[in-house]
């Protein structure tokens, strides 16, 4: 027999299976020889109050063996010789589009501008070890995307529940383990995920698809207003339908794509700092107990939000027991981003630690001075104004609209603060930093903590050069969440900037239906480069959409 239980268990008693097994056998009065499996359909946990408590959702079999599959598989036809669509990027856009579009009967061709998954490993340790970024092949750019290196937390508040399973359910089919189809917070962590990746590769591979690395997309072939095809960098042409997922740092595109009169519009986006404290601390505030989380609690998590006149500032991308890694795409830029192993067992937690932006705000006084002194210290000529400064960034671009609602306003932007970061930081990976009550305080930090910034720091006035419209508006955030989370405002906690790589500042504007771009027949921008996703699930499930909308298209066409 079969049963589902919903329970509420002390950590030691949902540390695992076996702890799980003799917990429901003694609830609900169960022989716990008659039980042949425990399966746990969802869990989370309440740490609401000073007693933490574990919420789960179990199926019992009671004198019955399991015979139901831990995740639903998805079948995957052979679509060798079938017909082609091009997939740009291999980001969980990409790869869920080419499985999908494999499901669909027709055969993907992806075309990744970085390394495998594993020949990206060599570049992340050279920007630790030599300080050199290869601007194809980064915490950014490759098999996997950006978040191959940086987390692989699943974690999405999509309503599209169905969709969420099928993408979790995907992994699992990949190598992922089967918890993140139970946990409230799904992570398969930043060792574990390439393999997954991997396997999701040779699938397509298997099925008759292809994959194309090192292989940068240059040129989309337009041609009376639709789409043929793609015109790689080393001269290839690949023709068929275009899904553009080309991930949230691929600007050299969006400026193919502004310049070839392709709609694109600006995207809020939001910029600050790494958050890093001592894990035990975040465990001790978060659990409530000056012990943190003993035996049988995960490192903690948090997440914070507030209004600062007018803007939002809020946690990001958490990583408990997590590193900061130096994510910048190409040279003379300092990005920083979090991940996580699969145990979160680092001495340290981070987290983005952000404000809102809109276009508009550059017009702010302090943004614009920021701009302006941006230009100048490039040697570039007398800027005065806001369009001075937006044409002077990429003059090969024509805008005859308000400076204030240039698609690529903001793009701009996080290439000045990235680049005076990298000025701050000494012409090096080595990252400017400050204490976090320094910060608040607007006080020099004389030392820093230890921290999982493996390329080194350096004490910087975050508070003096970083534009006021966002500096004000952090000190001011944490000033908030200290009051409501007592000892997070601490100098044992360190800043480290910049964060600017939260989304995509553009968005590639297409059809809500069809998915389509507006004005151009045959090419469906996809994922989180085209601003229509904001994480690894969430991109997964708009690369299925795509994939379908191109396969309805398709079937219009034939008709």
């Amino acid at each position: 027999m079969i049963h589902e239980f919903q329970l509420r268990a002390l950590p030691e008693q949902a540390y695992n299976e076996q702890a799980v097994r003799r917990f429901v056998a003694r609830e609900k009065g169960l022989d716990e020889r008659t039980i042949q499996g425990v399966r746990i359909l969802k869990k989370s946990i309440d740490a609401r109050q000073r007693t933490i408590y574990v919420n789960l959702k179990v199926r019992v079999y009671v004198n019955e063996q399991p015979t139901d599959e831990a995740y639903v598989p998805t079948e995957y036809q052979n679509v060798e010789g079938h017909r082609r669509v091009i997939v740009v990027g291999a980001g969980p856009g990409g790869l869920f589009a080419a499985l999908r579009l494999i499901e669909l009967g027709y055969c993907p061709i992806v075309v990744e501008r970085g390394k495998n998954v594993r020949d990206r490993k060599l570049d992340l340790a050279r920007i630790s070890r030599e300080h050199k970024v290869d601007p194809e092949s980064n915490y950014s750019f490759g098999e996997g995307g950006a978040g191959a290196y940086s987390d692989g937390k699943l974690y999405t508040r999509s309503k599209k529940r169905g969709n969420v399973d099928k993408i979790l359910n995907v992994f699992c089919q990949h190598g992922a383990s089967t918890a993140i189809l139970s946990d409230a917070h799904p992570h398969i962590g930043t060792d574990k995920l390439p393999r997954v990746i991997e396997n999701m590769r040779n699938t397509i591979l298997q099925c008759g698809g292809e994959v194309h690395f090192e292989t940068r997309m240059d040129r989309l072939i337009v041609h009376e207003g639709k789409v043929e095809g793609i015109e790689t960098h080393d001269g290839r042409i690949f023709k068929g339908p275009v899904i553009l997922a080309t991930g949230h740092s691929a600007r050299d595109v969006y400026r193919h794509l502004f310049r070839q009169g392709i709609t694109v519009e600006a995207k809020g986006l939001a910029v600050g700092v790494r958050l890093e404290h001592p894990s035990k601390l975040i465990d001790q505030i978060q659990y409530h107990n000056k012990n943190g989380r003993g035996k049988y609690l995960p490192a903690a998590e948090y997440s914070f939000v507030t209004q600062v006149d007018g803007r939002g500032v809020y946690s990001f991308c958490m990583c408990p027991g997590g590193f900061i890694v130096p994510a910048a795409s190409g040279p003379q830029q300092i990005v920083v981003n979090g991940m996580s192993p699969s145990n979160r067992g680092s001495q340290w937690s981070n987290s983005g630690m952000v404000v809102e932006l809109h276009s508009e705000d550059l017009q702010e006084k302090s943004m614009y001075r920021f701009l302006k002194e941006y230009v100048h210290s490039i040697e570039a000529p007398e800027c005065d104004t806001l369009k001075d400064i937006l044409h002077y960034c990429d003059p090969e671009s024509v805008w005859n609209g308000a400076p204030e609602e240039h698609p690529l306003a903001l793009l701009y932007f996080q290439e000045a603060i990235e680049r005076q970061n990298w000025v701050q930081g000494q012409y090096r990976q080595t990252a400017p930093a400050q204490r976090m009550a320094d910060f608040v305080n607007r006080k020099l930090s004389y030392d820093l903590p230890r921290s999982s910034y493996s390329p080194g720091l350096i004490s910087s006035p975050l508070h003096f050069w970083m534009p006021e419209f966002i500096a004000g508006r952090l000190a001011r955030g944490f000033q908030n969440f200290g009051r409501s989370s007592r000892g997070f405002l601490t100098n044992e906690a360190v800043m480290i900037a910049v964060e600017s790589r939260t989304s995509a500042p553009v968005r590639i504007v297409r059809d809500a239906e069809t998915l389509q771009h507006i004005t151009v027949e045959g090419l469906f921008p996809c994922g989180e480069g085209a601003g229509y996703a904001g994480g690894i699930v969430s991109a997964g499930i708009d690369g299925e959409r795509c994939a379908e909308a191109v396969a309805a298209y398709l079937d219009c066409v034939a008709r």
